[in-house]
């Protein structure tokens, strides 16, 4: 990509479109992420996104009190919620500066491109998941999957001790770089809305 800042913008301007056309009866709707049905899903992107859009800024944004699974971000205007926790995302991360340095999540600091790369690959992959769970289609730019097809398999092993990938689904070695990607996080790319 010409910067990973594009690729940040191209991945929250992607996540928009497809939140932008969640229907609410789609809501208790299963996922690829096992864990979460739409709603949850996109609960978990309200707790988290305005700590990725700080990381971006060099600011630690300080979490709910409660634990995510105790909070229900969904009650009121989620969409409106989520669009604009998306453009915070895509704004903070947009200067060259974002990538530059160290930053943090309210945990360890480290390197901003490492965590920027993080942030994206969390977004793609949930991005993915409220696609296949809506019956959407996540379209990338080529450059970016290209990125993370690189980037994400020396994160996967770390991401799967921490809880955050399921065990890897094989993929074939030549199927598009977004199955591939999928496959190591734990999902399968063929994933049916059961």
């Amino acid at each position: 990509m010409s910067h990973l800042s594009d690729a940040a913008g191209a991945m929250a301007a992607t996540v928009r479109d497809i939140t932008a056309d969640i229907t609410a009866d789609q809501l208790a709707d299963p996922t690829p992420c096992t864990e979460f049905d739409v709603r949850k899903l996109l609960n978990h992107l309200l707790f988290w996104g305005p700590s990725m859009a700080g990381a971006g800024r060099k600011e630690v944004v300080p979490r709910p009190a409660a634990a995510e699974s105790d909070v229900d971000l969904t009650t009121g205007d989620w969409r409106g919620d989520l669009l604009a926790v998306l453009d915070r995302i895509d704004s903070s991360w947009a200067p060259a500066s974002a990538w530059e340095g160290m930053t943090s999540m309210a945990g360890p600091e480290m390197p901003a491109s490492i965590l920027g790369d993080m942030i994206v690959g969390e977004l793609v992959v949930h991005g993915w998941d409220l696609a296949a769970a809506t019956g959407q289609r996540l379209d990338l730019p080529a450059s970016l999957l290209t990125h993370l097809a690189a980037t994400t398999p020396a994160a996967a092993e770390q991401a799967r001790a921490m809880g955050l990938f399921g065990p890897e689904v094989t993929v074939s070695a030549d199927a598009p770089a977004l199955d591939r990607i999928l496959g190591l996080t734990g999902r399968d790319p063929a994933w049916p809305k059961m």
